[in-house]
């Protein structure tokens, strides 16, 4: 069997191989973003108030999302020891991981190991995900891989005729999801349910006592939180937040024209966002794609949720990426169903989605040599054996794609995580010498000593003053930092935007630089009580 599958086993082996390493490398290099920020310091905010039920942003209430990333992160914090972006975004690779897994457990339930395992693979190498998403501390991949094992347990156990399993785990999972994100998770749930059970004429299942049962666990999870919520504050405010950020990217927000742009460009911006495996979409220009479709009742369902699902966001407006990851295993599974079908046949669209995957690696291949030729990248420490590595494992991926025919999807999965070595190894770095980001972090640091020791430090009235710094400030001195609107008295410190109150005296200690349109703020003792 080995010598059968020789070529094969040696792709996933290096597959395997490269990763975690792949995934790992330079996690913890760059500076956080604004939304890795905000999640990591609502976290953090709750362990020093010892409040872990009611998050604040600057010591005021956040109502955005509820609070179960938050907690997650704090394990990850409190169990490696420190709240650090590595920490942090290692809670995003053990989800993807486990996302993965479970694409792999259910997709071999219906096809052999090779397939499930490229199933599963699409989706770490795509780019969006590979070169994007699995290197940040986001809600997004958790999230989607709660959201996408609700979508296998609805099917799996509707086969199976087990309703009150499907009811019952399927509403457990939103709970969990809604814990995470929200209403989002009710629509995925109330879309799903009505998707299947109406294509296979099983309404009366959405009367029955499971669906009730179901329904009262999704109620007893999440309103447990919610009623120790409510002993602290009200939930008027609260739920009202929650719908409000979930319906506010609608044409009525925007406008009918940008509905329209968005409505066109959506498709084409996917596919960018999605390559190498988007570039599949070739076959769906077939007549017979639906029959194709059809032949395999898991891929018949896999299509469907994904089109009504997808179609909330391709009729909403401002829609990022990582709110679709949910749906990526979905049409990737429906992509290679019919990969595999045209391949048999040997068809235009296989020959033109071979020839534009291969036209895809050229490029990246040629890159692998830039290490050895730039000497921008040539900063790097061992430069020229990590060049090495990546010039000879390209080159090794574009010879197999071309010679060893039948292991080509596995050979693209194998060139994908080498190119996200490159990226660990060349691009971080890189971008990280020259990130404004970098320069924000270290002065707000440098703030942060200087002032640890000092209790009344505040945000002054408006001052835009953007989660990243908030968090490095709020970790460096262990403390809160509030904003403040009145009541101002001479000698306590503050961090006033110099363009929205120029007449703001301090006694200034240094610049601190955020990322809004490359900005200072000042920081300083306030000298004399400003007006009102």
């Amino acid at each position: 069997m080995w010598k059968k599958n020789w070529r094969s086993t040696i792709i996933i082996a290096s597959i395997l191989l490269l990763l975690v390493p792949a995934l790992l490398i330079n996690l913890g290099l760059m500076t956080f973003i604004d939304d890795e920020a905000i999640r990591s310091l609502v976290a953090l905010e709750m362990k020093l108030s010892g409040n872990y039920l009611v998050p604040t942003l600057n010591g005021d209430l956040y109502l955005n999302k509820p609070p179960l990333f938050n907690w997650i992160l704090l394990v990850y914090f409190n169990l490696l020891g420190g709240f650090s972006e590595f920490n942090a975004r290692l809670a995003t690779v053990v989800s993807l991981l486990g996302y993965t897994a479970t694409i792999f457990w259910f997709f071999r339930k219906h096809y052999g190991f090779r397939k499930a395992f490229i199933n599963a693979f699409a989706l770490v190498t795509c780019g969006r995900i590979l070169l994007w998403d699995s290197h940040l501390a986001l809600i997004d991949i958790t999230f989607s891989w709660v959201i996408f094992t609700g979508f296998m347990v609805i099917y799996h156990q509707f086969e199976r005729g087990r309703w009150y399993r499907l009811f019952i785990w399927s509403y457990a999972l939103a709970a969990v999801a809604f814990l995470l994100k929200g209403l989002p998770a009710v629509v995925f749930q109330g879309v799903t349910l009505l998707t299947w059970f109406g294509y296979r004429r099983e309404w009366k299942r959405l009367l029955s006592i499971p669906h009730v049962v179901g329904l009262l666990v999704f109620v007893l999870l999440t309103g447990s939180y919610y009623y120790a919520y409510h002993q602290q504050q009200p939930l008027d405010d609260l739920f009202l937040k929650l719908f409000t950020e979930s319906s506010k990217r609608t044409a009525i927000q925007y406008g009918l024209g940008s509905a329209v742009l968005h409505f066109f460009t959506f498709p084409l911006e996917m596919i960018y966002h999605f390559l190498p495996w988007s570039l599949m979409c070739v076959y769906l220009f077939d007549a017979r794609v639906w029959e194709v479709i059809r032949r395999d009742r898991f891929i018949t369902y896999n299509a469907l949720v994904f089109l009504t699902n997808i179609l909330l966001y391709w009729t909403s407006v401002e829609v990022y990426p990582r709110y679709l990851l949910m749906h990526a295993p979905l049409i990737f599974s429906v992509y290679l169903h019919l990969h595999f079908h045209h391949q048999a046949l040997e068809t235009w669209q296989f020959k033109t989605v071979k020839t534009l995957l291969f036209a895809l690696l050229i490029p990246f291949a040629l890159a692998s040599f830039l290490p050895l030729l730039w000497d921008r990248l040539q900063v790097e420490p061992m430069h020229w054996l990590k060049g090495s590595v990546l010039a000879i494992l390209m080159t090794a991926s574009v010879w197999m794609y071309l010679y060893w025919k039948k292991t080509r999807l596995l050979t693209l999965v194998l060139a994908m995580l080498v190119i996200r070595l490159g990226f660990d190894w060349f691009v971080l770095p890189d971008r990280f010498r020259n990130d404004w980001g970098s320069l924000c972090k270290e002065s707000t640091l440098s703030i942060g000593r200087q002032l640890k020791y000092i209790p009344s430090l505040y945000i002054y009235k408006y001052t835009e003053f953007q989660p990243t710094n908030a968090y490095y400030l709020t970790w460096e001195r262990q403390k809160i930092v509030r904003r403040k609107h009145s009541d101002f008295r001479p000698g306590e410190y503050l961090i006033v935007s110099q363009k929205l109150y120029p007449d703001v005296r301090l006694d200034a200690i240094g610049p601190l630089y955020v990322r809004l349109e490359n900005r200072t703020l000042r920081v300083g003792r306030l000298l004399r009580r400003p007006r009102e």
